[in-house]
């Protein structure tokens, strides 16, 4: 059995006795046979919508009121008289491959021998990256411990035989703790049991909660917070870190480029632009941990290589910044060019796997706005403001014959940039998917100024501008082509910035149906 996988016994040093009594608490679970677990059963026709499992939940565990584990979500459906209010209650559903544990950069999460999914909290750095994978919007942040929680089936509990909080509190028996066979679950009865109206393929994660439904159900049902629609987290650390280091590909990209035509000629690198090519993902790599709850924690997100995306792209976009370091040093010290193209190059293909691990964070079903192509192809096409840059530095350095060409080349890949960038958005205008439907409505109702600015910005910075330096250069106007062009690279550094803003502030995710007036009381 994979090694996050715990026995429950030997974490909390207790042998579980499920079968054991215990007054009114008890329950009647009978022991986990060769490859069961444990789960949740939710009897829809039987909740009432009281939220008692929510206010249980949130005494048990001595969370504040804005921090629910289990959530109750409301739907309707039909037409008068023959109309439907249905309720879902749900907690973690104890996947049998939690999309949480797999991505998540700290190994914070651990599946027991009994099918739940613990999370370790004294391990997590609150990157946030398990509240973004999970499709069912589970894992919870919370402000005051910077760190992520989520339910646990009350472990502690069932291992002396007593119900979980919420199983007990309910006053109409709808949820229930069962055992279910893995094998047989996910061949045979996933597809029936496991779905509802409103949530996520069960077969996303193999979620392990059964489903109980009414018999007969209107054949549409219409989320209760269908009108709840605001902007995601703007999430600005990340919004610098993910522009700068893609900038310092593109920079380093020209720089190797250009080592190699040295040979025949053409502009020499040297250790300043090396330095210059360095400076953007050496900002923006520490500007990354602002967004975690425990900065301090940083350099533990390397721990899980083997599975998260986040991890491998900690470690390649590090191992890029000190193999970008070395390269200085290598131009400083005039090291043989053969000697430095080879390190050059491997510094290069690393780079291009941290961009390639960068854009696979953000390729996940949960969030379907970044769970495209476009995500990769614009996360590599930004790449076009660090040639922007080379280019600048070439001409404050006397360089303008080298410049010129490497300029020509800038603008052409912004073309394709911008290119990726619109047919993103035009994805979204004919796109059946709801969650796609709403970010183009919040493109639309809450940012349709700064779209349009980043267009602008993006015109006049890369392309008008750039082509008035070229015909200042022409003309012999060296100074004229230098302002020019350092007016251009801010335009397009700012209008990168906007566009990766929005990139974070207008995604949609997955997730239940909510309440009226409460949503889906995601933090």
């Amino acid at each position: 059995m994979n090694s996050q996988f715990t026995p429950l016994e030997s974490f909390i040093g207790y042998k579980a006795d499920t079968g054991m009594q215990c007054g009114n608490y008890s329950i009647d679970v009978p022991p986990l046979a060769e490859g069961e677990q444990y789960r949740f059963h939710f009897d829809a026709t039987k909740c009432i919508g009281c939220r008692c499992c929510e206010v249980a939940c949130n005494e048990q565990n001595n969370n504040p009121a804005d921090i629910k584990w289990r959530r109750v979500g409301e739907m309707e459906g039909g037409s008068f008289p023959d109309t439907l209010l249905l309720f879902n209650s749900m907690s973690c559903n104890h996947c049998i491959d939690p999309a949480c544990l797999i991505g998540c950069p700290t190994n914070s999460y651990i599946k027991f021998d009994n099918g739940i999914v613990f999370h370790d909290d004294p391990s997590c750095i609150g990157c946030q990256y398990c509240t973004w994978n999970c499709p069912y919007g589970v894992p919870t942040y919370h402000e005051e411990r910077h760190i992520v929680t989520k339910c646990h089936m009350c472990h502690e509990r069932l291992a002396i035989g007593q119900s979980p909080a919420c199983v007990q509190a309910c006053p109409s028996g709808a949820i229930e703790i069962e055992t279910v066979n893995i094998l047989e679950w996910v061949t045979k009865e996933i597809d029936e049991n496991a779905n509802m109206p409103h949530l996520p393929d069960a077969r996303l994660t193999n979620s392990t909660t059964r489903f109980t439904l009414p018999s007969t159900m209107p054949e549409e049902m219409t989320k209760a917070n269908e009108h709840h629609l605001k902007p995601a987290h703007s999430e600005l650390p990340l919004v610098f870190m993910t522009v700068l280091t893609q900038m310092s590909l593109g920079a380093f990209g020209a720089l190797f480029i250009g080592d190699i035509l040295s040979l025949f000629g053409f502009f020499e690198p040297n250790w300043i632009l090396a330095l210059l090519a360095l400076a953007p993902a050496a900002l923006g790599l520490p500007l990354s941990a602002l967004h975690l709850g425990r900065p301090l924690k940083a350099m533990s997100a390397m721990k899980n290589l083997r599975t998260s995306w986040l991890s491998r792209e900690a470690a390649a976009l590090g191992a890029f910044v000190g193999f970008m370091s070395v390269n200085v040093a290598l131009y400083f010290f005039d090291i043989s060019t053969l000697i430095r193209l080879g390190f050059e190059l491997l510094t290069l293909l690393v780079g291009i796997y941290g961009i390639y691990a960068q854009g696979m964070i953000y390729r996940i079903p949960a969030r379907p706005s970044w769970n495209r192509f476009t995500t990769n192809q614009k996360f590599f096409s930004t790449a076009y403001i660090g040639l922007f840059l080379i280019s600048l530095a070439l001409m404050i350095l006397g360089s303008s014959d080298s410049a010129t060409p490497l300029l020509s080349s800038a603008m052409i890949l912004a073309v394709i940039h911008g290119f990726f960038t619109l047919d993103a958005h035009n994805e979204l205008k004919s796109a059946s998917t709801p969650q796609l439907q709403k970010t183009l409505q919040l493109y639309r109702e809450h940012f349709d100024q700064i779209h349009t600015a980043r267009w602008i910005t993006l015109g006049v910075g890369a392309l008008a501008l750039p082509l008035l330096a070229t015909l200042f250069i022409a003309s012999g106007l060296t100074l004229a082509a230098i302002v020019t062009l350092i007016l251009g690279f801010v335009l397009v550094v700012v209008s990168e910035l906007m566009d990766r803003f929005l990139f974070y502030t207008t995604v949609v995710p997955l997730s239940m149906a909510g309440g009226f007036f409460v949503g889906t009381q995601r933090n």
